[in-house]
C-alpha cells in the first residue's frame, strides 16, 4: 500500500521535559520519526519544549515550536499551521496523553486534522484500565484478579476480598507513577489515594499480587494489512515486583522454553491485531515458572521506552518503520536500512546477548527510599552487547560509572550475611552486587533463589563468575594463555584480572598481546549474519575474529567519546551536538583492544 497522498503537513508532538521513565528514549524515537516523514517528502512540524533534545535541531524538522504541550498551546499551532496530520504515538505518554485530549476536544475534527498510526481508540483501549480488562477477557487472554476503582473505598473492599499483597496500577502513566505494591492495609490507604491522584482519569487498577513470576516483554510491529512481527523479546532478571524499567534485562529471552516462547509470542501478536495498533508496541507478561500459566501485565499501544532498547538491542528501527508504517507503508514495502536487502517484515535474528543495567540517583541522593518496586527510580540506563551473558553483565557494570571492583560494591563487604540476605528479600538498587557477594561467601544458589524468585539459570551464570574470580586468585603469577583467554571471553577487564592475581593492569594487557588475546568487534545485523549487512553499528568481543572487510583509511577520521548513561546532571544536553565531516569510529572498549 503506498504512503498517503492526501497528507502534506505532520505536526508530531515530542515528550517534553526529562522525567523518570521518559528520557532520551522518545527524544531517539522522535527524531528517527522526523526523520522519515522527511525522507518521504513531508512537511514536519514539530512541537517539544525541551532544549537538549535532538529532535528540536533545525535539520529534523521544517518547523520547531518550544511551546507547552498542552491542548492549548498545541491547538493555537495547529490553527497557524494547518497540518494535515498528527503523529504522537513516538512522544511517550505525554504525547499519547495529550492526542487523546486534542481529539476529545474536537480539535483535530474541527481543523480536519487526521491522527496517524494508532487510533484514539486503540489508545484508550490499551490505556484505559476498564476497557483493557475488557478486551482482554473478549480475547480470552488471562490478567491477573483485580477491580477497576475511582475511588479509595471500593479499592480498600477489593483489596480485602483477595487479600494482601495487591498491586496499584493508575491509568494513563508512564513509568508505573503512582502505583505500587501495598503489602498491609497501612500501606495501602496513602497508596491508593497517591495512585488515584497521579492517574488523569482518577482511575486505577488493584490487582492480586503476581509478584514472583518471571516477567517478560515482547517488541511487537504491526501495519494495517495486519502483518505482524515480533521485534525483540527481553526477559527480566528480576522477578514481577521490579518495575521493568529498574530490573537488569536480557535480551533474547534466555530461560524460556521454545513453547513459552511460542505461547506469549502468539498472545501478543493476538493482542495487537485486536488492539488495531499501527506501529510499535509493547506487551508485557506474568509467566508462572512453575506452570504454563501466564498473565497479560499491560499493554504500550505506542513506540515505548523499551523500544529505544529492543532498537539497539536487534538494530531494527522501531520508530523509524513505525513513522513509515503510520502514513500508510505496509511492512513488506519498507526495507531494512540496516541490510537493504531484508524488508520490515523479516523478524530480526540475535546471535548475541544484550544487558540492560539501570543508573539509580541514590549517590545523590543518600537518604532517599532505595527500595524498588513497581514504580520506577532509574534515571538512566546502559546497554551491552557480547557473545555471553557474564561477559555482557560485566560490560553493563563497568558503563555505570560507580565505584565497584569488578562486579563487586565495596561497600556491602562490610554488611553481614543476615544483612545481605535482607537486602535481596527487599530489594533496591544494589541487590546485584548483594547477590554477588552472598554468592562469593559460599551462599547456595537454591538459598538465594527461594529468596529472591530470581530464575537459577541466571544465578548459575553469577556463580560461574564467581568461580572464574576464584580461579584467577588462586593462578597468582603467569597466567596460562587458556586462563586468560577464558577469563576475557567471559567480560573480565584488564583492570580486574590485575586486581586478582596481584599484577599490574599494564603487565596483564602485555601478557594479553603476547598471546596474540585481542578484542574483535562484531556487527549488529538483525539477521543473525544471514545475509549482509550495511551499517556501521558493532560491539566488541573476545570471541572469533572481526566481521566486515578492513577499510582503507581514505580521510582523517575522529573518535567521538559519548557521555554514557543518563544521571541527575549528565542528561541529554549532552548528546545534542552534531558532528560532521567524520568518518565514524565505534567502539565498546577500545581501552581492552
Amino acid at each position: 500500500m503506498p504512503k498517503d497522498q492526501s497528507i502534506q503537513t505532520i505536526l508530531v508532538i515530542g515528550s517534553g521535559p526529562i522525567i523518570i521513565g521518559q528520557a532520551a528514549e522518545f527524544d531517539y524515537s522522535g527524531t528517527q520519526g522526523c526523520m522519515a516523514l522527511k525522507e518521504e517528502g513531508y512537511k514536519v512540524i514539530l512541537v517539544n519544549n525541551n532544549p537538549a533534545t535532538i529532535m528540536t535541531d533545525e535539520s529534523f524538522a521544517d518547523e520547531i515550536y518550544f511551546e507547552p504541550l498542552s491542548v492549548d498551546s498545541v491547538t493555537r499551532i495547529i490553527e497557524k499551521e494547518q497540518p494535515d496530520g498528527l503523529l504522537a504515538n513516538l512522544g511517550g505518554q505525554t504525547a499519547l496523553n495529550l492526542a487523546v485530549e486534542l481529539e476529545k476536544a474536537g480539535v483535530l475534527n474541527k481543523h480536519g486534522v487526521k491522527l496517524l498510526g494508532t487510533s484514539v481508540e486503540t489508545i484508550e483501549n490499551g490505556e484505559d484500565r476498564e476497557k483493557f480488562r475488557a478486551l482482554m477477557k473478549h480475547l480470552n487472554e488471562p490478567v491477573p484478579d483485580s477491580e477497576i476503582v475511582d475511588n479509595a473505598k471500593d479499592a480498600l473492599q477489593f483489596a480485602k476480598e483477595v487479600g494482601f499483597p495487591v498491586i496499584i496500577r493508575p491509568a494513563y502513566t508512564l513509568g508505573g507513577k503512582g502505583g505500587g505494591i501495598a503489602l498491609t492495609e497501612e500501606a495501602f490507604k496513602p497508596l491508593i489515594e497517591g495512585a488515584l491522584l497521579a492517574s488523569p482519569i482518577h482511575q486505577c487498577l488493584v490487582e492480586k499480587s503476581i509478584a514472583g513470576f518471571k516477567e517478560v516483554e515482547y517488541e511487537v510491529m504491526r501495519d494495517r494489512q495486519n502483518t505482524c512481527i515480533t521485534v525483540c523479546n527481553m526477559e527480566n532478571i528480576d522477578p514481577v515486583g521490579v518495575h521493568t524499567g529498574d530490573s537488569i534485562v536480557v535480551a533474547p529471552s534466555q530461560t524460556l522454553s521454545d513453547q513459552d516462547y511460542q505461547m506469549l509470542r502468539s498472545a501478543s501478536l493476538k493482542i495487537i491485531s485486536a488492539l488495531d495498533v499501527v506501529g510499535g508496541c509493547n506487551i508485557q507478561f506474568a509467566l508462572d515458572p512453575l506452570s504454563k500459566e501466564y498473565f497479560v501485565i499491560e499493554v504500550n499501544p505506542r513506540v515505548s521506552r523499551s523500544s529505544a532498547l529492543a532498537s539497539k538491542a536487534t538494530g531494527y528501527p522501531i520508530a523509524k518503520m513505525a513513522a513509515k508504517l503510520a502514513v500508510g507503508y505496509t511492512l513488506d514495502e519498507l526495507k531494512n536500512p540496516l541490510t537493504d536487502t531484508t524488508y520490515a517484515s523479516f523478524e530480526p535474528a540475535l546471535d548475541y546477548v544484550v544487558v540492560k543495567f539501570p543508573r539509580w540517583p541514590f549517590d545523590k541522593f543518600k537518604h532517599a527510599d532505595r527500595k524498588l518496586g513497581t514504580k520506577m527510580k532509574a534515571t538512566g540506563e546502559v546497554m551491552a552487547i557480547d557473545r555471553n551473558l557474564e561477559s555482557a553483565i560485566q560490560k553493563a557494570v563497568a558503563s555505570l560509572e560507580i565505584k565497584t571492583k569488578g562486579f563487586h560494591l565495596p561497600e556491602l563487604k562490610e554488611q553481614s550475611t543476615e544483612q545481605l540476605f535482607e537486602l535481596i528479600k527487599t530489594p533496591d538498587d544494589r541487590r546485584f552486587f548483594a547477590v554477588m557477594e552472598l554468592l562469593s561467601r559460599q551462599e547456595t544458589v537454591e538459598t538465594i533463589h527461594q529468596m529472591t524468585k530470581i530464575d537459577r539459570f541466571f544465578l548459575h551464570v553469577f556463580k560461574h563468575m564467581i568461580t572464574l574470580e576464584q580461579e584467577l586468585k588462586e593462578n597468582k603469577g603467569t597466567l596460562s594463555k587458556a586462563i586468560l583467554k577464558k577469563v576475557k571471553e567471559k567480560g573480565f577487564l584488564d583492570e580486574t584480572i590485575a586486581s586478582l592475581t596481584g599484577s599490574s593492569e599494564k603487565a596483564i594487557r602485555q601478557l594479553r598481546q603476547e598471546y596474540g588475546i585481542a578484542a574483535s568487534f562484531k556487527i549488529v545485523d538483525t539477521c543473525a549474519a544471514e545475509f549482509d549487512a550495511k551499517t556501521n553499528y558493532f560491539y566488541s568481543t573476545y570471541f572469533g575474529k572481526s566481521d566486515g572487510e578492513h577499510q582503507q583509511k581514505t580521510k582523517q577520521r575522529a573518535l567521538i567519546i559519548g557521555s554514557g548513561q543518563f544521571e541527575l546532571g549528565k542528561g541529554s544536553s549532552l548528546i545534542i551536538v552534531r558532528f560532521m565531516g567524520f568518518s565514524p569510529c565505534n567502539s565498546l572498549e577500545l581501552k581492552q583492544s
